[in-house]
């Protein structure tokens, strides 16, 4: 074990975070799903280990490995802006394990309306979830706002789906199979918004380059929550596209129609597959500390940190979510 280096920066990114391969390291390491068999109490050791780290009290004996080793924990488990421990389904390293139940079944069991309708909806009440977990911690929302979200999405969903299935009844049978991908992205481009909708409205915290706060903006909200939709649509494309090409093909063997009851984990099992990759990559899509052009900020707020910073301050970061 190498020892802790003078001036060990905990918080530092282990790879470049301005480039998709340095993002993806990062995100492969922080949504590893076997973090969610670590045990709650050796959570909180990695954040006690985490936070006096940063306040330069580091155990002695402790080594930069069990350092990163916690900062990973850390990461995984903890909300980036509040620090509080994150809800077990929500966290990105439980989207491997949750993902792939819930999208094989989707997959699976897309050709009556009755199971599409309790598919899409688990599916929608795991992404509120999610949404809500990892939303921008500095801007709160109330639980009557989360409901409407809620039943929101699951209605725009539900409609997409059951329309479309309706829609697909005499359409070759490729078609029926990718409605599920349409009622998720459907989903998506309201469930997200809606759960994060404080953002849009009162704006979320921009800093300079030091961290140092210059106000709020609703235009990097809109940035920062567009971004976290393409990403999640982008996370779901290539096992709901791809899979059902695959699975119409394997079904017309014989060996696969003698055993239609192992279709369902079998679909399971290759949308696992997909989101080991598609979980880290899609949120690596774009850098998790956003920024966003002087020019292109509300016209109140560039005038105040102009008036305050004169041209120091070109771009304003914030913190995207995920």
């Amino acid at each position: 074990m190498s020892t802790v280096p003078l001036g060990f920066n905990i918080d530092a990114p282990r790879w470049d975070q301005s480039t998709f391969v340095g993002r993806l390291k990062h995100f492969l390491n922080i949504t590893d799903p076997r973090t969610v068999l670590v045990p709650e109490e050796e959570l909180d050791r990695a954040k006690a280990l985490v936070e006096g780290c940063r306040a330069g009290l580091v155990p002695p004996g402790s080594s930069q490995e069990q350092l990163l080793y916690a900062k990973k924990l850390y990461d995984s488990a903890f909300h980036p802006d509040s620090g509080e421990k994150m809800n077990l389904i929500g966290r990105m390293s439980f989207q491997v394990p949750g993902g792939m139940a819930i999208t094989g079944f989707m997959l699976q069991f897309y050709r009556t309306v009755p199971a599409v309708v309790f598919w899409q909806w688990v599916n929608q009440s795991f992404n509120a979830f999610v949404n809500y977990t990892n939303r921008n911690a500095a801007s709160p929302i109330s639980l009557r706002q989360i409901g409407v979200a809620y039943v929101t999405a699951t209605g725009a969903a539900l409609a997409t789906a059951v329309g479309l299935n309706l829609y697909t009844k005499r359409a070759p049978p490729l078609l029926a199979r990718w409605v599920p991908f349409a009622a998720v992205a459907a989903a998506n481009c309201i469930n997200i918004p809606m759960m994060r909708q404080q953002e849009i409205i009162n704006g979320i915290t921009v800093t300079d380059g030091d961290n140092n706060e210059l106000g709020r903006s609703r235009r990097a909200a809109v940035k920062g929550i567009t971004q976290v939709v393409v990403s999640r649509i982008t996370m779901a494309a290539p096992g709901m596209i791809i899979l059902p090409i695959i699975m119409e093909r394997l079904e017309k063997f014989t060996f696969m129609q003698r055993i239609r009851v192992l279709h369902g984990p079998l679909q399971v099992l290759l949308c696992g597959g997909f989101l080991l990759f598609m979980v880290p990559a899609a949120c690596a899509l774009f850098p998790q500390r956003c920024s966003l052009a002087l020019a292109d900020l509300e016209l109140e707020l560039r005038d105040s940190i102009v008036a305050k910073h004169g041209d120091k301050v070109p771009y304003v970061y914030f913190n995207k979510g995920l």
